[in-house]
């Protein structure tokens, strides 16, 4: 089984608020997901911790792509536009530092117009275990 088949598979909260992996590679990866009513917040526009979940799910994709279990260590976000709901979002992540142990990602959150929704960047800690053996 592949990290994107995997995580598609197995990260349920990502997966229950419509989130999906649908690229990766030791380069970059990709989640999108579609905006609808229930990712709203009291000003009628996506919650931050959906866009969030987004990018983070496509920073757990590259980073976990080599097989070594890896968890996020620390992140930062940055808002620059909201998301309105019908808005297709893509969360693009590429890797900065592919450093064995510690790897940093930047990821950019755009929407169907190629508009910048946020920038997220996120490090990682990798352990020996297999991504697999936690099934």
């Amino acid at each position: 089984m592949n990290i994107k088949e995997l995580l598609n598979r197995t990260d349920r909260f990502a997966a229950n608020a419509g989130c999906q992996i649908t690229e990766v590679d030791e380069h970059h990866a990709v989640a999108e997901m579609t905006v609808t009513d229930m990712h709203l917040n009291g000003g009628n526009v996506c919650q931050g911790g959906a866009l969030f979940t987004l990018a983070d799910l496509a920073i757990a994709a590259l980073m976990n792509c080599r097989g070594q279990l890896t968890f996020g260590i620390n992140n930062s976000i940055m808002f620059v536009s909201s998301a309105k709901e019908g808005d297709h979002l893509r969360a693009e992540a590429v890797s900065v530092a592919d450093h064995h142990k510690i790897p940093a990602v930047e990821v950019r959150v755009t929407n169907q117009d190629d508009r910048l929704i946020c920038h997220v960047t996120g490090m990682g800690y990798r352990k020996t275990a297999s991504v697999l053996s936690q099934q």
